[in-house]
C-alpha cells in the first residue's frame, strides 16, 4: 500500500500538478488520516448507506472504480463533504489520481492500527502467559496476589467470551504475601472455570480481595450462576466428586485446590452458596508464620 500511494504521488506529479494544489491536497489528506483513528463505528446498513452515497458522489464526479474506493474511505470516516473538500482542493482535472493517493493514505494507516492492536494483544498476552506460568521465578516468593489474578483472566478470556461480565474489586493496599505463584494460578483457574461452567456462559463474575484480620488476606472468586445444592456443599472438595455431567468433569480440580491452598500455603479454602450467588473463598496467610 505503500508502495501504491508513492505510485499514485508520482502520477500526480506527472500531470504537472501546481504546488500550491499539491500542498492543499496534502493539507486534506493529513486532517482526513488523522480522522481514522476516531472514526464511529457503524452497523452494517450504516456502512452500506454510506457506501452508497460515497459511490452516487464519484459517479457523479467521475471518479473511475469508485466501487473500489467506498469500501476504503467509508471505515476511515469519510463523508461526501470530505470529497468535495478534495475536490475543491485539487479539481476535476486531477480528482481521480488525488483519490486514488487518498485511499491508498486512508488505507494504509488502517492497517498500520490494525498491526499496532494486533502487537499490543500479542505483547499483552505473552505477558500474562509468562506470568501465568511463572517461567522466570523461583518456586516460593513474596508475590502480589492481583498479578496472578489478572494473567489467570487474560488466559481464559477466551472461554469467558462476551456474555459474561467481569468485575474486579481489589484491595490494591494488600501486603505481598509468601506463596507459590504458579501452584496458585492453578487454583484460580480451577475456580474461574467452575465459575463459567455453573453459569453455563452467561452472567456476573467477581474477583474480590480484601484483609480477612491481621493475619491473612482473602481472595473471593463470586458467580451469578444456580448454586451448588446443600447435599453437596459436605462433598464438594472430597476427590472424583463432581456436579458436572459425565465427561464434563474430573473432579479433582477442587480436591487439588485445596491441598494447594491448604497444605502448600496453610491456608484455607470455603465456599457459600444460594441460587444466584456462589462465593469460593480463598484464605492465604501474610507471613511465613502464620
Amino acid at each position: 500500500r505503500v508502495a501504491g500511494m508513492r505510485h499514485k504521488l508520482a502520477l500526480l506529479a506527472q500531470h504537472d500538478i501546481e504546488p500550491g494544489l499539491l500542498e492543499k491536497l496534502i493539507d486534506v489528506q493529513e486532517r482526513l488520516v488523522k480522522r481514522v483513528a476516531q472514526a464511529p463505528k457503524l452497523t452494517a446498513v450504516q456502512s452500506a448507506d454510506r457506501e452508497d452515497e460515497l459511490l452516487d458522489w464519484m459517479d457523479d464526479n467521475g471518479v473511475d472504480a469508485g466501487w473500489d474506493l467506498a469500501p476504503t474511505f467509508v471505515p476511515a470516516g469519510i463523508t461526501v463533504a470530505d470529497l468535495e473538500e478534495v475536490g475543491g482542493s485539487v479539481g476535476e482535472e486531477f480528482l481521480n489520481p488525488a483519490m486514488r493517493w487518498l485511499g491508498y493514505a486512508l488505507e494504509t494507516e488502517t492497517l498500520m492500527g490494525e498491526i499496532e492492536d494486533a502487537t499490543s494483544r500479542i505483547s499483552n498476552l505473552l505477558a500474562a502467559a509468562r506470568q501465568y506460568s511463572q517461567m522466570d521465578r523461583a518456586a516460593f516468593q513474596w508475590v502480589d496476589i492481583h498479578e496472578g489474578l489478572d494473567s489467570t483472566l487474560v488466559m481464559l478470556g477466551g472461554k469467558l467470551g462476551k456474555r459474561i461480565q467481569v468485575t474486579k474489586e481489589y484491595d490494591h493496599s494488600l501486603p505481598n504475601i509468601p506463596a507459590y505463584p504458579g501452584e496458585l494460578n492453578q487454583v484460580w483457574t480451577n475456580l474461574i472455570d467452575n465459575a463459567v461452567a455453573a453459569m453455563e456462559g452467561d452472567g456476573t463474575l467477581t474477583v474480590s480481595t480484601s484483609r480477612a484480620g491481621d493475619e491473612q488476606i482473602m481472595v473471593e472468586i463470586r458467580d451469578t450462576g444456580p448454586g451448588v445444592p446443600k447435599e453437596n456443599l459436605q462433598r464438594i472438595f472430597e476427590p472424583f466428586f463432581t456436579t458436572k455431567p459425565t465427561g464434563e468433569g474430573t473432579g479433582l480440580g477442587l480436591d487439588i485446590s485445596y491441598r494447594i491452598v491448604a497444605g502448600r500455603h496453610k491456608g484455607d479454602l470455603r465456599v457459600k452458596s444460594k441460587p444466584g450467588d456462589t462465593r469460593f473463598q480463598v484464605y492465604l496467610p501474610v507471613s511465613e508464620s502464620a
